[in-house]
């Protein structure tokens, strides 16, 4: 396949084809949290589960600041490398990498100084919240190798490269599941061993990804890695910074609505972990999409072929609606034995409440897949300001109906909030890009 095939190739295929996977490797990343928490459901205990869904909201919110932060280092990089500029694709990697290793050290820090502060600001029940620091801190001594993991996916996909990050996930996915089998059930090492093996299949992961990019990026360009450039930092920053604010205000969000969920007791917090398990694995499609969308408008930008954008959305609505439709059907038809991968039958509470969760949300991932696809064309275009404020709205609206309404609903609010933001998230992402107004940033009437 030509390196070019982005700007090149019919937009449909084009996508397809980078998008796959994109997809295939979330699938084998959400491997590391999916075997952690049935493994630990299995042969620890549900308050084990319990431990981790407690600690998954502030998990979430790290992972949502490198994504972030790989968004504005990958639009970038993909200008440069569809202009054919292969020096500044080259030196853009280099100051996206070093940048990524030193927020996630700070970032490390910050968590294990904090992190039972935040478990109780959470309101994370006591008989489980001593198994949640555990995981918690092992999770913040791997940060540096997770948030760079997310810098050289980015990178790769920037390059069109997305089957790359696909094979290393593959190798630590297998070699996640061996270590937790080994530490948690040979050696007996109960939660801890979970989270230790996902720390060590992450590093493993991310130092292979690293060798392999310097191979890609000599052979691209022969020349030697510049100096580092505040100039370019600050290019990436204008993209990255409001990205990785939309992305973790929103975990943010889901960090709040954790604390309303916490307050329920760890029967009702193991059905909502099992039930966001399934929901992160059902998602992936529409994440894999969006950030597809904005490699391939970003890449489109700098070759001047801005026409391709509008084609290239279109396809992705098509993809977008098909995705919901097989997922709506999959789901549905095998719902109960996944729910059981967590989750005993005879665990009423919370087998009840994940099945609850899950029926109310399937038919209605459209929406995330349709606010996903048009975020990211406006992040590729510079437009921030607009999904920015499009996924605070989502927030807000999460936040506030389940603060003001879990009295009288209950635990339900938490969920049924959810496609309510993402809806209203579309509509003012969408008002953007079909009025035009997108186009703008990028000088075009």
């Amino acid at each position: 396949m030509d390196n070019e095939y982005l700007i090149k190739e019919r937009p449909i295929k084009a996508i397809a084809i980078f998008t796959l996977p994109i997809m295939l490797a979330s699938f084998f990343q959400q491997f590391y949290t999916l075997a952690d928490s049935a493994i630990v459901a299995r042969f620890v205990s549900e308050k084990a589960l319990a431990a981790i869904g407690a600690s998954y909201a502030l998990t979430n919110v790290f992972i949502s600041v490198a994504i972030g932060a790989g968004t504005g280092s990958g639009v970038i990089i993909s200008r440069y490398y569809g202009a054919h500029d292969y020096h500044m694709t080259k030196n853009s990697t280099k100051i996206s990498l070093i940048s990524f290793l030193a927020i996630s050290i700070a970032l490390a820090a910050i968590g294990l100084i904090f992190s039972t502060s935040i478990l109780r600001l959470l309101n994370t029940p006591e008989d489980i919240l001593g198994d949640a620091k555990t995981y918690l801190d092992i999770y913040f001594l791997g940060l540096p190798f997770l948030f760079c993991y997310n810098a050289l996916s980015s990178c790769y996909n920037a390059l069109g490269k997305s089957r790359y990050p696909l094979v290393f996930l593959i190798f630590s996915s297998a070699l996640n599941i061996a270590l937790d089998l080994v530490a948690v059930i040979s050696l007996d090492m109960g939660l801890a061993g979970a989270a230790w093996a996902t720390l060590i299949s992450q590093a493993v992961s991310a130092l292979l990804s690293f060798i392999i990019l310097i191979r890609l990026l000599k052979k691209l360009d022969s020349s030697p890695f510049g100096r580092f450039s505040f100039s370019e930092l600050r290019k990436m920053g204008s993209i990255a910074l409001p990205s990785i604010l939309q992305q973790s205000t929103v975990s943010i969000g889901m960090m709040l609505v954790q604390g309303v969920i916490n307050s329920f007791g760890s029967s009702i917090l193991a059905g909502y972990s099992a039930a966001m398990r399934l929901e992160n694995i059902a998602t992936v499609p529409f994440t894999s999409l969006g950030n597809a969308a904005s490699s391939y408008a970003a890449q489109n930008i700098g070759a001047k072929r801005v026409d391709r954008v509008k084609t290239g959305y279109r396809a992705m609505v098509i993809l977008t609606v098909l995705s919901a439709l097989l997922i709506f059907i999959l789901f549905n038809a095998f719902k109960n034995p996944l729910i059981s991968i967590f989750i005993e039958e005879n665990s009423a509470t919370a087998y009840e409440t994940a099945s609850e969760f899950f029926t109310y949300i399937t038919p209605l991932f459209v929406f995330i897949g349709l606010k996903m696809i048009t975020d990211g064309i406006l992040k590729a275009s510079g437009n921030v300001i607009p999904f920015t404020l499009a996924n605070l709205v989502n927030l807000s609206i999460r936040v506030v109906l389940s603060y003001a309404l879990s009295p009288i609903m209950g635990f339900s609010i938490c969920y049924i909030a959810v496609p309510f933001g993402w809806i209203a998230n579309f509509i003012i992402s969408g008002s953007v890009y079909f009025s035009g107004r997108w186009k703008r940033k990028l000088g075009i009437a």
